[in-house]
């Protein structure tokens, strides 16, 4: 599968930067027994629905062209969102200092969820100040992180 995403990331970026937008991140997934193709980008100023037609229409003909996935499969585009994941290194970089939550695989501390201020990244794991102490969650803990939302 990473090559269908290494290939689409590789389509999609020209296009992306085109629209003024950066590509965040590029998934090929199956749910549900259908297989999807996301691509999710940014902006600045935050992404538009025209932004997501515009560089959905021009990638659709692209991927068409280069046919790198041979089962049938929905393609999205659409921004990475105010709770994005946070997945690759320069992600987190970007981040440090934000308010996270992050989800693990089992509790640790009695919760499997822990919400604080991103610290550090390193290797995938990951540093989170909670109050007053800095807690440190191992890569293979580690089953997702996003930027906290609150309303």
């Amino acid at each position: 599968m990473s090559k269908v995403t290494e290939m689409t990331a590789k389509l999609a970026e020209p296009v992306v930067a085109a629209q003024g937008c950066t590509l965040w991140d590029v998934e090929y997934v199956k749910e549900a027994g259908s297989y999807y193709l996301r691509v999710y980008i940014d902006k600045v100023n935050g992404v538009s629905i025209d932004d997501c037609e515009a560089v959905s229409r021009t990638l659709s003909d692209l991927l068409d062209e280069a046919d790198p996935i041979q089962d049938p499969y929905t393609f999205e585009v659409s921004s990475a969102g105010a709770d994005r994941a946070l997945k690759k290194p320069e992600h987190f970089a970007a981040f440090l200092g934000e308010m996270v939550d992050v989800r693990l695989y089992k509790a640790q501390n009695g919760a499997k969820a822990h919400t604080g201020i991103l610290q550090g990244y390193q290797d995938g794991d990951v540093s989170l100040l909670i109050g007053q102490e800095t807690i440190q969650f191992s890569k293979q803990d580690v089953a997702q992180v996003r930027l906290h939302v609150s309303f």
